[in-house]
């Protein structure tokens, strides 16, 4: 009987395991502390830790989780997984169609009008705005097979206006252009006519919901909702550092490239005009001069002077500056800001060279401006 309620008594092995881990979940030196003491103290205590770790962990489980950010939530429920990846036609189209059976078409441009029908011979109007070209055939020779047997209809897109795309800012032909087929940004930045020299490296889309999310983890949903935004740099796309961002650009995205930021450098330089900031907030004053490639020899460096833009106002304020101090590293280098201009007078002059100076900033008139690579 006794050797009975021995192994009644006995615990299993699983209950073993679990005493074992909370046991050794307990701090190493309370542990230490609960091994000291003895004899049926220690086993009550053994008890009083188990419980007090129990309740802990059931305390850390019990601690709700952050949830998840409410705008990946939305983008998720409002772009969805479908992206139109071919090209639909719309008012304005002009397509070619033929047929070896239909004699009637012959080649003759067809025009998509403004409700999205185009004119058949036999058939009549037939809508096709939102079609793809294939879906086009398909339908023409659904609607054909009335008068014609086993017609194959082949239908061609001899001109686009339906899929326009906004190119706007920094680029030298800004305005709207069509997308003829896959076009990526940098193609579309091309049929722009490229950027301009003071063009910065900040890029910026905006697309539609209609056209699926933006595929860069950048992408943001705009207040309304309706439109994903992203920004991108540029120079890495052109570099081919970051090749997955050039990606395809869809009808009625939106493409802005903001102007840069400049450093203008005049007066006795070599090479005097405007600077690009580019990837860089600031460059200093000793940074600029070597982009200008130094002083003339009639050039004053004691008494430079950086014009600065005033916060919210159009006048700006002169900061004198000792060029030559800082060439000898007496003094040190003075950082420069955005559209801050840096003038090394000559030793006559100084005034009339001044005032032309603002003439030109104000005009955008008589600066180069360089772009560094």
């Amino acid at each position: 009987m006794s050797k009975v309620l021995r192994n009644m008594q006995k615990p299993s092995s699983k209950s073993l395991e679990r005493q074992r881990r909370t046991w050794y979940s307990v701090p190493a030196v309370v542990r230490v502390a609960l091994d000291l003491w003895p004899g049926s103290s220690r086993i009550i205590a053994r008890f009083i830790v188990g419980a007090i770790a129990a309740a802990f962990f059931l305390t850390a489980n019990a601690i709700p989780q952050a949830p998840p950010s409410p705008i990946s939530d939305e983008m998720k429920a409002k772009c969805g997984s479908k992206i139109l990846s071919t090209y639909l036609l719309g008012p304005g189209d002009q397509l070619q169609i033929s047929d070896p059976e239909w004699t009637e078409a012959a080649n003759k441009p067809v025009r998509v009008d403004g409700d999205g029908d185009i004119d058949v011979p036999l058939a009549g109007r037939v809508h096709v705005s939102g079609m793809t070209v294939k879906q086009t055939q398909q339908e023409l020779d659904k609607v054909l097979s009335t008068y014609i047997r086993r017609p194959q209809v082949i239908v061609d897109v001899a001109e686009v206006r339906s899929q326009p795309v906004s190119i706007l800012g920094a680029v030298n032909t800004p305005g709207v252009h069509q997308v003829q087929g896959h076009k990526t940004l940098l193609e579309m930045l091309a049929s722009a006519g490229g950027i301009r020299q003071d063009a910065g490296y900040s890029v910026r889309i905006t697309r539609e919901l209609e056209w699926g999310c933006i595929p860069l983890p950048s992408a943001h949903l705009d207040p309304s909702g309706q439109f994903t935004i992203a920004e991108l740099n540029l120079k890495k796309i052109m570099e081919a550092k970051t090749p997955e961002e050039n990606i395809q650009i869809y009808p009625h995205d939106v493409i802005s490239v903001p102007k840069a930021e400049m450093i203008y450098v005049i007066g006795e330089v070599r090479r005097s005009g405007g600077f690009v900031l580019g990837e860089h907030q600031s460059m200093s004053v000793l940074q600029a001069l070597s982009l200008a490639e130094g002083l003339n020899a009639g050039a004053d460096p004691r008494h430079a002077k950086i014009l600065r833009l005033k916060a919210d106002a159009d006048q700006r304020v002169e900061m004198p500056v000792d060029v030559k101090d800082a060439l000898n590293g007496k003094k040190p280098d003075v950082p420069l800001q955005g559209e801050d201009i840096l003038f090394i007078p000559g030793s006559t002059g100084k005034k009339v060279a001044l005032r032309t100076l603002e003439a030109a900033i104000q005009t955008g008139t008589g600066l180069a401006i360089w772009r560094m690579p």
